[in-house]
């Protein structure tokens, strides 16, 4: 993996840190929309997580790629995960 570790660990953290806090919303039957709201948010700390780990596959994976026969490989392995976006 290329991308910046220590960041991508950081937000992982963070976003687990709020999932387990979701949980124990739940569990203290906490109001709905509260619920709703740490949700979107853990949300939002993994899309950057995950646009981070994709910015640097782009720059580095995918750019030295195009320098040789395997370009049309990676292009595909794009298309297919922006289809599960």
């Amino acid at each position: 993996m290329k991308a910046d570790r220590d960041k991508v660990t950081r937000l992982l953290k963070t976003a687990r840190g709020q999932i387990d806090g979701i949980l124990r919303m739940i569990e203290d039957d906490r109001y709905c929309i509260d619920i709703s709201n740490q949700l979107m948010a853990a949300d939002a700390i993994l899309r950057k997580a995950n646009k981070e780990v994709l910015s640097s596959h782009m720059k580095c994976c995918v750019a030295e790629a195009m320098n040789c026969e395997d370009s049309h490989k990676k292009i595909e392995e794009l298309v297919s995960l922006i289809d599960k976006l």
